[in-house]
Formats: structure tokens, sequence, C-alpha cells
């Protein structure tokens, strides 16, 4: 048995070609020259009279968009956890599949993610997991090995200080020694039910699926203290698991209407094929998730979403970590736009996906950045801001897409049909949380903001910075 990588192993057909994208080069300049475009446009709209009747031409067509969005119905089997249609229930027949976690510094949790990865209903033969300890100051790398001579399918791979990429290097180093058809990457700190495989690994029955993302569910941190920890973590941890549901509702609407899937790490099934036509993950972002959600789509392939099974991690109890965490998806996932807007504008990826595309990065991007100068060209000419059309329209889809995600998550992890009075409940639940997500989710705009011109007027910087983790226990209602 082998319990460490540094022994040879044998290698995956994985090439990574070189990728002019992936330097991400004139970041900052281009930051800067869209704020600067943001504060021109924004100013034509103040003082040109057309300016408020473009803006209510622009939120019109944006809540057609919205409307056709919220009515679509995606498939039952990936909104209520329903079997699979066609699954094979010959479990030998089915891909060979390698889990992928880059692990720094989580010897609080990385033995119960192994552990747990270890039960997973699959066969033996075709499974394989590959822990990478990334340069760890604790016992991380000592207790995968540890658990690795008892499992041959448990494999440590040990990154040297200053190896490059950070998690994307880590993944990469990991695929390019692994021969699962499928990679699926977890953080430490997931926690997964038995059946995950069984039920995800059947979609990619579809040829061009590209890539499948489970929704995500937060958990609370043991360990803490309750007098003081009650309110506080009550409020980001319930608004951290409406905005999962959001998020999640609006990936399975969007592809429903043909719009763009995305990644989110964490639970996050890859085909090799196509990650090996992306040229692997790039080692020249902070999100390889969200980075990797736009080469998949220009390199021609889908993205799915699955509300059951979902994957538990741990919610940020505190609002300084929620603000570096935030700060980094934000970054992460503006640099996409900057890195890929040529691609994105010669690649044929078809109306929806480039209409969808367009719609969210002005809702999740733009949109917040513009209110800035708009705020202040208000104040000066003591006149309303000619935004509000558009903003109140992200609000309401926001909203909206809380209540409902929330609802169906409800329903699909439910074991048996909801009677009248529990639904009843679960609506007043839902509205609950949609309530305190509206004002726990004002917190992207300020980040968005920030994130923004921070880009602008500051160098680049590629820090893998972690989120801390503990022991954690299930707190999902």
């Amino acid at each position: 048995m082998r319990s460490s990588m540094t022994d040879p192993l044998p290698m995956g057909d994985f090439p990574f070609p070189e990728n002019e994208f992936f330097r991400g080069e004139g970041r900052r300049l281009k930051a800067a020259l869209v704020l600067a475009v943001l504060w021109g446009l924004v100013t034509l709209l103040h003082w040109f009279v057309w300016g408020r009747g473009l803006v209510v031409a622009i939120a019109a067509i944006a809540g057609i968009y919205a409307v056709r969005l919220l009515l679509a119905r995606p498939a039952a089997e990936v909104t209520l956890g329903l079997p699979l249609a066609g699954a094979r229930e010959d479990l030998e027949s089915w891909p060979s599949v390698a889990i992928l976690v880059a692990a720094k510094d989580e010897e609080a949790v990385i033995g119960r993610l192994v552990r747990s990865l270890q039960g997973l209903d699959y066969p033996r033969d075709r499974l394989e997991i590959v822990i990478v300890d990334d340069a760890s100051g604790d016992r991380t790398g000592a207790i995968v090995e540890a658990i690795a001579q008892t499992d041959e399918r448990v494999r440590l791979l040990r990154r040297s200080p200053g190896a490059g990429g950070g998690k994307s290097g880590a993944l990469n180093d990991a695929a390019t020694l692994t021969a699962g058809e499928l990679l699926v990457v977890f953080d430490a700190d997931a926690q997964v039910p038995t059946d995950l495989l069984r039920r995800a690994v059947p979609l990619f029955g579809r040829s061009r699926l590209g890539a499948v993302q489970l929704r995500k569910a937060v958990v609370q941190v043991e360990g803490g203290d309750p007098a003081r920890d009650r309110d506080r973590t009550n409020f980001w941890l319930r608004g951290q698991q409406a905005e999962m549901a959001l998020d999640c509702f609006l990936q399975q609407q969007r592809i429903a209407v043909g719009g763009i899937g995305e990644l989110r790490g964490n639970g996050e099934f890859l085909r090799r094929e196509a990650l090996t036509a992306c040229g692997g993950f790039n080692e020249e972002t902070i999100t390889d998730d969200l980075d990797m959600t736009l080469r998949l789509h220009l390199a021609g392939w889908d993205i799915g979403c699955l509300t059951v099974p979902a994957v538990q991690e741990e919610g940020v109890t505190a609002l300084a970590p929620l603000w570096h965490q935030r700060n980094r998806w934000a970054e992460g996932g503006y640099q996409r736009y900057l890195d890929y807007w040529r691609s994105l504008l010669a690649n044929p990826l078809g109306g929806s996906k480039r209409l969808d595309l367009l719609l969210f990065c002005m809702f999740q991007y733009l949109l917040p950045q513009a209110t800035v100068p708009d705020t202040v060209l208000s104040l000066i000419r003591g006149e309303a801001p000619v935004l509000v059309p558009l903003v109140a329209l992200g609000l309401t889809l926001s909203n909206a897409s809380a209540f409902l995600g929330l609802r169906r998550a409800a329903i699909a992890m439910a074991s048996e049909p909801l009677s009248w009075r529990d639904r009843v409940r679960g609506w007043g639940s839902a509205a609950f949380l949609t309530a305190l997500c509206s004002v726990y989710m004002l917190h992207w705009f300020v980040v968005i903001v920030f994130a923004g011109l921070r880009m602008a007027v500051r160098p680049k910087q590629l820090k893998w910075v972690k989120t801390a983790h503990g022991t954690a226990i299930a707190a999902e209602s």
C-alpha cells in the first residue's frame, strides 16, 4: 500500500497546453478602464434627458428575461433529487472517479472528510482519493498518511513551501497523477452523503456536459461560545443558508433557459476530457472554479447543477472572515471577465448564453460599481438616482430566487411528500429567511464596489487565502 505520492504513480493522459489568457495580463488597467467607462456612462445618463428612459428600457428587457427565468421548469431529477432517467444499475460499468482535495493547515477537519470519502457507495476499484498537503504547518499530512496506510485508494501528495499556483496548482498536481474519467473537487471542510457519487455521476451520460455543481449548504461550527455567538451566528449562517439556496436555484433556472451554469468549487464534478480541453486549472486566478466556468463554456461544454445531494461546508460566523472570503470571490469572479473578454466577444456561445452572461455580469459586477457615481451625481444635482429601476429589478430577482430556492431545497430533502400544514410552515420559514437574506445580501454591493476599486489601483495579488475551519455539525433546516 502506498501512503505517499513520493513513489511513482501511473500517469493519466492530462496535458496542459499553453494558454495566453492564463497569465491574466493587464487586469489593473482593464479594471481602471471599466471604472472610467461606468462613471462616464452614468454621467451621460444624468446629463441627457433620454437617460432615464434608456435605463427603463434596459430594465424592461432584463425584466422579461427575469420573469422567463423564474418561470422556467428544470428537469425533476436535478431539482427534486429523483432517480436519474436511464441510470445504470451495474456500478461496475460506471466511470472511474478521482476525488481531489487541496488542504492547507486543515488538521481539524481533514480526517473527518477522508473517512467520509472512504464510505462513499461506489466500486472500490473505480475510486481514487487524492489529498494534497499544500505545505501545511500542522498535522494535516500526518493524519492523511496514517489513513492512507490502511486504504490503497487514499493517496497523499505533499507540496513543498513556495510551490506555485495556489489551490489551482495543487489541483493540477493531483490531477496529473490520477486516471479517473471524472474528477471531483472538495474543500477540506466538506461533509458528503454516502450516495453522492451514485446520484451525480449518471448526469454525465450527456455527451456535452463538462461539469456538475452540487448545491452547497452551510453547517455550524462547534466549539464557539453559545452565549456570545447565538444571535450573530444565527444571522450570518441563516443568511448564507438562503444565499446558497438562492444561488443553486438561479443556476438551475439559467441552465433551463439555455444560459450559463457556474461552478462553486466545493462539490464540483469535472469530466477529464473537458478539463483537458481547457488546459487544466488556471494558476493565475484566485478563484479556480469561477475561472473554469467561463473556459468550459468557451470550449463548448455545459455545466449542470443538482439540488440533491448537497455538499455541506462550514459557514462563516463573523463579519471579518465573511468580508475576506467574499472579497476573494468578488475579485476572482470579476477578473475572469477582464481576462477573457476578447474570447467572450469572438466565441460563438449562442444567443441564450451570451444574453444570460451579459445580464448577470451587469447585475453582479457592473451595476454595484455604477451605483457609486449614480449616488454622487444624484446628491450633486439634487435628483433621484437614474439606476433605481435596475437596482430594484436586481433586488426583486434576488429575493424571489431566495424564496423559491429555499422551498425547492426543502421539498427535495423531504423523505416523504409534505402535508399542507408542513407546506404552510415551510412557506413561513422561507419568507422569514428571504427577508433576512434581503438584508444579508446587501453586503455584496459593498464588496463588489471595493473589489472593483482595489483591482483598478492595486497590482494583482495571487494568494490562496483560506478560511479557517473547525469541527462542524449540521445546521441546515
